[in-house]
């Protein structure tokens, strides 16, 4: 593991914080609940959520993608956490309607019936892990991912994304709730229009995306059903592929107002609505396109 070390700039001198790696406390994982968006892109749900196997998940949630998250956090060196969080997702699979319910009752209807099944989260939080958590994590083929905290004083938190494994989704179909049969789909996923794009576009499509993937080997790529999202521990960028009008959205985490908007390539959307997140809408036409908006793209990433 990377050994941390951050400075604090006193009189022109640099002084280093003490770190501390001490076990995860209650209250830790309390201002973990209190601030899950803001720290992993996951809006809050439940605390100590009890199983009907007699279990409880530490803090259960759901991502701006709209996955179910299940958060686990290893208070001691010796704690199989990860073993504990699979047996949770396979829990959780098995009682989607009780997981349905609680979104429903804190966000309502329409966010209830965007629950992504395909490939739903499970992070793991702790002062460090071991050689083995992460091996063993490459080795599962689920969505797992490892995140060590560090404390420096009493006022910094850092987050250090250790593991993301990306497993590939499995397309759950959409069913009327009312008849219980599968709904034909209305729109074209974007995998069906990336399928469908003129070589032009797709070979656009194809560049952006390993631009995006080569900012890091923290980045991992969601497929939803109508966009691709790229994150680290939160979304960077949100694709959009539209064959209709022969361009790759980008939708990144830019406040509008701190860039020169640019007719026809940047737009603010903050109050238009769009698949993924990100409130800066990016349209990229050609490979030139791409260069102007490799900045802002890395920008996004920055900040993330």
């Amino acid at each position: 593991m990377s050994d941390l070390k951050l400075f604090q700039a006193n009189g022109g001198m640099l002084g280093e914080l003490a770190s501390s790696s001490a076990p995860l406390e209650k209250g830790l994982q309390t201002l973990f609940e209190s601030n899950l968006e803001a720290l992993l892109g996951v809006r809050f749900l439940a605390s100590e959520y009890a199983t009907t196997h007699g279990g409880r998940m530490d803090t259960l949630g759901i991502d701006e993608n709209g996955y179910p998250v299940i958060i686990e956090y290893k208070r001691d060196r010796s704690e199989n956490v990860i073993n504990q969080g699979l047996f949770y997702l396979d829990w959780l699979m098995d009682h989607r309607g009780d997981f349905e319910i609680l979104v429903r009752d804190r966000y309502g209807k329409e966010s209830a019936a965007q629950i992504e099944w395909s490939a739903p989260r499970l992070i793991c939080i702790a002062a460090d892990f071991t050689k083995y958590d992460t091996h063993a994590v490459k080795q599962m083929g689920r969505n797992i991912e490892l995140v060590r905290y560090r404390k420096f004083g009493d006022d910094l938190l850092l987050l250090e994304l250790l593991t993301a494994v990306s497993a590939a989704p499995q397309p759950a179909p959409a069913i009327d709730p009312l008849t219980g049969q599968v709904k034909a789909n209305k729109y074209k996923t974007v995998s069906e229009m990336v399928s469908d794009a003129g070589s032009e576009l797709s070979n656009l499509y194809s560049d952006v995306e390993a631009f995006l993937m080569g900012l890091g080997d923290d980045v991992t790529k969601k497929t939803l059903r109508f966009y691709f999202a790229f994150r680290r521990i939160k979304n960077f960028a949100c694709i959009e592929v539209k064959t209709s009008l022969d361009v790759v959205r980008v939708y990144l985490k830019i406040n509008p107002d701190t860039i020169v908007l640019e007719d026809g390539f940047t737009r603010d959307v903050r109050n238009v609505g769009h698949f993924g997140t990100g409130d800066l809408e990016v349209t990229l036409k050609s490979h030139g396109d791409l260069e102007r908006a490799k900045p802002l793209i890395v920008q996004s990433y920055e900040e993330s």
